[in-house]
């Protein structure tokens, strides 16, 4: 692992700040489409398909992040088939530079996320079963409140580095 400076790690806090952005934006777009979906019944299965690419936008929001972390801590990202399981997997572990990124709970739950993802990414809307994305919905706003304050968690770690490399 190569030597890290104070400036390089406050760069990943502010990468990591701009997709926390970006993923609070997508919560206040979920709790339009919830309202206008409970205003408008009858277009339920188009406000479902909203959802669904939500729910797809928010685990590649965190996904994002999870690259950063591992292109600028650990090194670069895992290879193979199954590489976007084995990020998630690897932000539950502490390593000898940093800290662990995630909470066991948060990557469990994060974890329907990324398998709903793959889901997205390869049927139709209209294909996809309605409970699940409901089910998701409604876990979604436990998880993301477990997510960021996880995410803030490590940024206080990161930007305490920075301040100790001074």
């Amino acid at each position: 692992m190569r030597q890290i400076s104070a400036s390089e790690l406050r760069e990943i806090a502010i990468d990591i700040e701009n997709e926390l952005i970006r993923l609070r934006q997508l919560e206040s777009q979920m709790i339009l489409v919830q309202s206008q979906m409970a205003k408008n019944p009858e277009l339920a299965a188009i406000f479902s398909e909203s959802l669904a690419l939500k729910l797809h936008n928010f685990y590649t929001g965190c996904e994002r992040i999870f690259q950063i972390i591992a292109s600028e801590l650990n090194g670069g990202l895992p290879s193979g088939y199954d590489w976007h399981r084995r990020l998630l997997t690897r932000m539950t572990t502490s390593q000898d530079y940093r800290p662990a990124i995630l909470t066991a709970q948060t990557a469990q739950q994060l974890a329907e996320y990324l398998s709903f993802r793959h889901v997205v990414r390869n049927i139709y809307g209209f294909e996809l079963e309605t409970q699940r994305v409901e089910n998701l919905v409604n876990n979604y706003y436990e998880t993301w409140q477990h997510f960021e304050q996880d995410m803030q968690n490590f940024l206080t770690w990161l930007r305490t580095m920075a301040d100790n490399l001074k």
